[in-house]
């Protein structure tokens, strides 16, 4: 980053995505204190990606427009962001226009109360004691959710 960015007067920023005057990037992995390090990694010397200029015009054309990733349509907007995470923290109201999706994804997560709850004689000593784990569970991500 450095080499793109120098911080001194007399060095020269590098383009390394230019065909003709762009570096290679030097990965260097090393380990320190038992943990992946890549801060010695470099720009090589720039230079021509190729010496066919043919070549680089077709490697140019071959080149896929990543736009299309970015465009603001793929993304909700800050207030539909907020008014969701208020609604999941249980803060908010539901909003009134939700994709099916959505209303799918929650329909699997909605736990069932003990009244909807059916068991056989057998099982409901064991799982009265998972019933009372789910309480102290959601209880104690309520009163975070709260805080």
């Amino acid at each position: 980053m450095a080499a793109m960015q120098p911080e001194f007067d007399d060095e020269k920023p590098i383009n390394a995505f230019d065909f003709w005057e762009g570096a290679n990037f030097k990965l260097k992995l090393r380990k320190v204190e038992g943990y992946w390090n890549y801060d010695k990694s470099e720009f090589s010397e720039p230079g021509p990606l190729l010496n066919d200029d043919d070549a680089l015009e077709e490697i140019y054309k071959s080149i896929h427009d990543l736009n299309e990733f970015t465009d603001e349509k793929n993304f909700k907007s800050y207030e539909d962001l907020k008014k969701r995470l208020g609604y999941v923290l249980g803060n908010k109201s539901a909003s009134k226009r939700q994709d099916q999706e959505t209303l799918d994804e929650e329909e699997e997560f909605v736990p069932t109360t003990k009244s909807e709850s059916t068991f056989t004689s057998s099982s409901k000593s064991s799982s009265s004691v998972d019933e009372d784990e789910d309480d102290d569970t959601l209880s104690y991500f309520q009163k975070l959710a709260e805080s």
